[in-house]
């Protein structure tokens, strides 16, 4: 299983911890659309940045 996660809302005034959250993400620019595992680890980087991003399942890896 693989999360589709996509950036909805601009960083910037954010805290530190959610920015790299976002970068470690790989999400730099609003629209931009990421595949990532459904692991602890994502889910806990989504839960940081809940209210900035839209996340769907997706069939993957």
């Amino acid at each position: 299983m693989a999360l589709k996660i996509t950036l909805d809302k601009g960083f910037i005034g954010e805290k530190p911890q959610t920015r790299a959250n976002l970068r470690a993400l790989g999400l730099k620019k609003i629209r931009q659309s990421v595949i990532k595992q459904d692991n602890a680890a994502t889910r806990g980087q989504i839960h940081v940045v809940r209210h900035l991003i839209t996340v769907e399942e997706v069939a993957g890896e």
